[in-house]
């Protein structure tokens, strides 16, 4: 008798890069899907289906954004080498499982970025 594998279902993890559905949209919001900086715990996630973090997008005027903050290069989609952004003074909480998140193919967010992400947020909303 063979045992059963046991899998686990992919749950996001803080300083992954998720494809989010942003839509619905209002005012200047970003819509349609946007990669997806995660700050939130992988047992958050889990726990309560929301995902809390910080779109990204290519969007050039960001390189003079002092709130956006240079990811490195992106992949797919058709913005292949265009550097991407990840939007600090916009934090939002999506539920990542009924807007269909999926792993996007930059995975995960240096250490040294990542820091420099949540110093920027920071200084918007001072939590330390």
């Amino acid at each position: 008798m063979v045992a059963a594998s046991k899998t686990t279902a992919w749950v996001p993890d803080r300083k992954d890069i998720v494809w989010i559905d942003c839509n619905p949209q209002a005012g200047r919001e970003m819509k349609d899907t946007h990669p997806f900086l995660v700050l939130s715990p992988r047992i958050f996630n889990a726990r309560t289906s929301l995902v809390i973090g910080l779109p990204m997008t290519t969007a050039e005027y960001n390189a003079d954004n002092p709130f956006a903050v240079a990811a490195g290069l992106a992949k797919g989609r058709g913005k292949a080498g265009k550097t991407s952004y990840v939007l600090c003074h916009q934090p939002k909480s999506f539920d990542w499982r009924q807007r269909g998140a999926k792993a996007h193919p930059l995975g995960t967010l240096p250490d040294t970025v990542f820091a420099d992400v949540c110093e920027r947020l920071n200084q918007i909303i001072r939590l330390a």
